[in-house]
Parts: C-alpha cells; structure tokens; sequence
C-alpha cells in the first residue's frame, strides 16, 4: 500500500506564478512522484480554513512553507497551531519545511524568531550532523534551495538536529520517530527561486540578490531529502513503491 500525506498548505505563491507552480502542494505531489516510495497525497490550504475530516486518516501531516511567520498572531495560524498539536498528541508523525520546521518546533518547546542573519535565499550547503538508518541515500553535505528570514534558535529540548551550517545552525531536527522538519525547500525548482528572486531583487537589494543568483549554478539535492521523508514515514511499515 502507499503511504497517504496529508498536506497543510500554508500559504498562496504570487500570482503570476500560479499558472506554471500552482501551488506548494502541487510542488510537493511532484516531487514525491519522483521517489521510490510510492505515496499518495490529499492538499488542504488551511490558510483558507481547510483541514480533512475528522475521520480521515494519514501517516503523515506535512507543513508547508509560507511567507507568513509561524510566531504571527493571524487567526488561520492560531487554528493551525491547535491543529497540529492535536495530531501530535495523538502520535500522529509530522513533517515540517521552512514555516512547519520553525512553526513544530515553536510549539514543542523550542524558540523561533527573526534571524539576526538577514535573508537567506538561493542555494546553500548544510553539514549533515546526525546519521540515522532511513537517510539513504546516505550523505555528509546537502544543498539546499532557501527562501526564510526567520529561524528556530532553540530547538525543543527532545529534538535531535540533523543538518546545520553557520547561517542556519538548526537547519533540519527530529523529534523521535513522530516529528521531522527542515528549513530549506527540497519542493522547490532552480526557475521558480530564479523568479522569486527576480520579483523580489529591489526589495532584497543587489548584493543579496546577486549572491543568491550565482548560488543557482549549484545543483540541490532535494531529491534526496524527499526521499529521506518517505522513509521516515515508512518506519515499521511493510509500504513500498
């Protein structure tokens, strides 16, 4: 049998690029498409207040990124935070990118705020700090495609980090078997980062830009960090493709 996932959508991406992207979930269903562990999906924006029904049940809940801040006072944030802690409780496993990864571990004691950084975009390397047996393909460097300025600066006290690098010391974590989360995008493409950037190249200033323009040269192995997603999941379960 597939793994079925829940999506949380989190966020809307720009309109000029809903034509070609859709959305973050449907850059999720792609990318999982493509792993040798075959998974089905069903995507709810919760922005605008979607959640499955009670009765459903997934093996996963995964949590998008947003342009939204996980600490924000909105009141979707505010019914997602319930939301989640209610799947956590319940033993449910969760999977957190960029806004999940810090809004999880906000939630389960650790501390997320606005990076003293500044903005991290583009392409970026991480060390991977913890080996455990379901990252395989194995790896001792990932990069990353990146679009945050907040981060979690404290991970919850439970939480084993995984990945890290100077800009983002706490760059992925897991908590258990039950929680797994980073903040890099593996869903995302080189082209739809270039775009990003380009919209966006006043408002983060040349400097910033051209350095995350060049990074795109580099390839990101979300492929492989997808792949480790999978087999998160799948821990003592007979799933496979």
């Amino acid at each position: 049998m597939a793994l079925r996932i829940c999506i949380l959508e989190t966020d809307h991406i720009r309109p000029e690029l809903v034509e070609q992207y859709h959305g973050y979930g449907r850059m999720f269903k792609q990318l999982f498409a493509q792993q040798p562990i075959a998974a089905e999906f069903e995507v709810f924006n919760v922005v605008q207040g979607q959640y499955p029904d009670d009765a459903q049940r997934y093996d996963a809940y995964l949590i998008t990124g947003s342009k939204y801040d996980s600490f924000g006072v909105e009141p979707w944030i505010q019914t997602l935070r319930e939301y989640v802690l209610a799947r956590y409780a319940a033993g449910d496993k969760l999977l957190g990118i960029c806004f999940g990864h810090q809004l999880l571990a906000l939630l389960l004691g650790g501390k997320t705020e606005r990076a003293r950084q500044g903005w991290g975009v583009g392409v970026q390397q991480y060390a991977v700090v913890e080996q455990e047996a379901w990252m395989q393909p194995g790896a001792e460097q990932l990069s990353m495609l990146i679009i945050h300025q907040d981060q979690v600066t404290q991970a919850p006290a439970n939480a084993t980090i995984l990945a890290a690098n100077a800009f983002c010391p706490i760059a992925a974590y897991r908590i258990g078997d039950q929680v797994l989360c980073w903040q890099g995008h593996p869903e995302l493409v080189a082209d739809y980062s270039r775009s990003i950037l380009e919209i966006r190249r006043e408002h983060w200033g040349e400097q910033v830009y051209r350095q995350a323009i060049d990074s795109l040269e580099q390839a990101h192995q979300g492929q492989i960090v997808a792949e480790w997603m999978l087999r998160f999941v799948a821990q003592g379960q007979a799933h496979s493709s």
